[in-house]
């Protein structure tokens, strides 16, 4: 296989559309879906949930759109929301949370790429004459920010269990929920049993080009899909998209393994190369988070900048870590070439600011 002149690892969302996914987009029946319609939206709605376990679904055009429709379908003004610190709703939503729901975050440690039970226990509060009380508990698996770490379920379930005791209900932020399950073993319907609403998407490794379901209750769906109107995510023909949701669905998500292996092998290539710090045992699934050696003194926007010179693209955290996901599009055989360009781009760095 030809090395391309660009090797893309900034994301799994930069996925192209499968050619099933092509011919599924261009021969579907379509409608009106926010008439209610649309066939193909319907089928699709209707596959998720069963795949998910729950009594209904609702496709949103992105996951961020999704999450915040769900939080606000759980909410009221003026409450807390207990999310992680390193979580996609923190830090990735624009402020959503209170933009959108009128509520305030009471962020919890996640460093380890999930939070502790008793972290999440002692974050929420009653609501009183000073205090907010907390409307609901947001939980991410995996964990975007934190390297792909599938959340162990056991933990995860001790979480939902706490929140559910005081009667708070709990969204789980599932973008690569397939991912979690591929690499866990866990079923996606065993996690969605555990929470109220779970939110996954079609548009990272199961290659949509759009798309993400928001799953639960029938009755909380229907508040969700007035929600989503209201933000303005009612399409119409959605069913050019849906149809490759329908693709994700029943071709792609075996295949996530492989990106997992990918993954775990570009992690090992780059250590073994001396290029940039990480533990591959830490990497469950597609994501890999690099550090810079130690003494090292150019800075991972500089390491990002130089890479894309050598036609590599990668993504840099917290200005700290660098950021490199597997995905269909990345082949096996491409790792040796991403080391070579990774170790270029080093080169000049370290000949540019040596060490000392």
């Amino acid at each position: 296989m030809r090395v391309p002149d660009i090797i893309d690892l900034r994301s799994d969302t930069v996925t192209k559309p499968t050619p099933a996914m092509r011919q599924a987009m261009a021969t579907c029946e379509v409608g009106d879906d926010v008439f209610g319609d649309d066939p193909t939206v319907i089928e699709l709605e209707k596959l998720a949930a069963e795949m998910a376990g729950t009594e209904a679904s609702l496709w949103c055009p992105t996951g961020t759109m999704a999450n915040q429709v769900s939080i606000a379908a759980h909410t009221v003004p003026g409450r807390e929301v207990i999310a992680g610190t390193g979580s996609h709703i923190v830090n990735y939503e624009l402020g959503g949370v209170a933009w959108n729901s009128q509520c305030q975050l009471h962020m919890v440690p996640d460093d380890g790429g999930w939070l502790e039970p008793e972290a999440v226990k002692g974050a929420f509060r009653k609501e009183d004459m000073h205090a907010p009380g907390t409307g609901l508990l947001c939980l991410e698996n995996t964990h975007n920010r934190r390297g792909g770490r599938v959340f162990p379920v056991e933990v995860l379930r001790a979480c939902a269990e706490e929140a559910h005791r005081r009667g708070v209900p709990v969204h789980l932020d599932g973008a690569r929920i397939w991912n979690a399950s591929v690499a866990s073993g866990v079923p996606v319907p065993e996690y969605s049993s555990m929470v109220d609403s779970l939110m996954f998407c079609l548009s990272k490794g199961l290659c949509s080009p759009a798309g993400s379901m928001l799953c639960g209750t029938s009755r909380f769906i229907e508040r969700a899909r007035r929600l989503r109107k209201r933000f303005g995510g009612g399409l119409r023909q959605a069913g050019v998209l849906a149809a490759c949701g329908l693709v994700s669905l029943t071709q792609m998500i075996d295949r996530l393994a492989e990106d997992h292996v990918k993954a775990k092998e570009l992690a090992k290539a780059v250590k073994e190369a001396g290029i940039l710090e990480i533990d591959p045992e830490t990497v469950d699934t597609n994501i890999c988070i690099f550090t810079p050696r130690a003494g090292t003194k150019w800075s991972v926007t500089e390491f990002a900048s130089e890479a894309r010179k050598e036609g590599l693209l990668v993504t840099f955290m917290a200005d700290k870590n660098i950021r490199m996901v597997t995905h269909n599009d990345f082949s096996m055989e491409w790792i040796e070439p991403t080391v070579e360009r990774a170790k270029r781009s080093m080169s000049r760095l370290d000949e540019n600011r040596p060490a000392g």
